[in-house]
């Protein structure tokens, strides 16, 4: 018999939609089936499947790939899974899955060539997006750095579009000491700001990106605190060439991962 919304698994699993249950399980949701096929294929990630009727029969690939896995598959009600998930017109699947974090020490271990660092950064559409430009762009780290928001927080996990589990996610209080570790283990310093002192397309030119590089990116609404540029190698502006007063947040980024990606390759 299927699910439905009172049953205690499912009522367990709506809970990791408040943040404190998740930190307190070291679990997230996983919502439609392209964040389930990413989160399966990281093996060990995935504790249950949660799924309608309808969606297991149009998805057999990752119902047996969680079955190959040990997965529970548990079958639920259309009102389940629209309890357990937070869009407006839900996939049929969602995933129970562990939390990613990876130390800090651990992944630069990892000699990664373009990191991306996501300071105080509270908007997590806006988190989710770069995080998955920052896969796009071949990044192998992405840090959570201060007071930023939950990489495992819903709307996050959906922008991502499946990037969450390719990369490797860290979570740090302090980002100047994650500054600090970062140039230790190599790394260039570039903090993105509209004023900054240094234009993009020079950087480019003078061939300054073609090394082991880390992006400082601030909130859309304040940008990075004055400590946090200083400690930078440079404070890059991305040059605006028409009449637009600034690019937001996700474009911003999305042109200074590139600019690297390009020029390490």
């Amino acid at each position: 018999m299927a699910f439905t919304p009172r049953t205690p698994r499912v009522v367990a699993a709506r809970r990791l939609q408040r943040r404190r249950d998740r930190d307190a399980t070291g679990r997230f949701l996983a919502e439609g089936p392209q964040a389930v096929r990413e989160a399966l294929a990281r093996p060990g990630v995935v504790t249950e499947l949660f799924g309608t009727t309808t969606a297991l029969d149009r998805h057999p690939e990752l119902a047996a790939t969680a079955a190959r896995a040990d997965v529970p598959i548990s079958e639920v009600t259309d009102e389940a899974l629209a309890a357990l998930a937070e869009t407006v017109a839900p996939q049929g699947l969602v995933a129970v899955c562990r939390h990613l974090d990876v130390p800090l020490e651990q992944a630069l271990a990892g000699a990664p060539r373009l990191v991306a660092v996501l300071a105080e950064i509270r908007d997590p559409g806006n988190a989710g997006t770069v995080l998955r430009t920052a896969d796009a762009a071949g990044a192998g780290v992405v840090v959570f750095a201060g007071d930023a928001v939950d990489p495992y927080n819903g709307k996050c996990v959906r922008a991502s579009a499946g990037s969450l589990f390719h990369v490797d996610v860290v979570r740090a209080a302090d980002p100047v000491e994650v500054v600090d570790a970062l140039r230790a283990a190599g790394l260039s310093i570039f903090a993105t700001t509209g004023y900054g002192d240094s234009d993009l397309d020079d950087l480019i030119d003078y061939g300054r990106l073609a090394g082991p590089t880390a992006w400082l990116f601030g909130s859309e609404a304040h940008g990075l605190s004055e400590e946090l540029t200083a400690t930078a190698d440079a404070r890059v502006r991305v040059p605006l060439y028409g009449r637009a007063e600034s690019l937001n947040l996700a474009a911003a980024a999305a042109v200074c991962l590139y600019a690297s990606a390009r020029a390490q390759r």
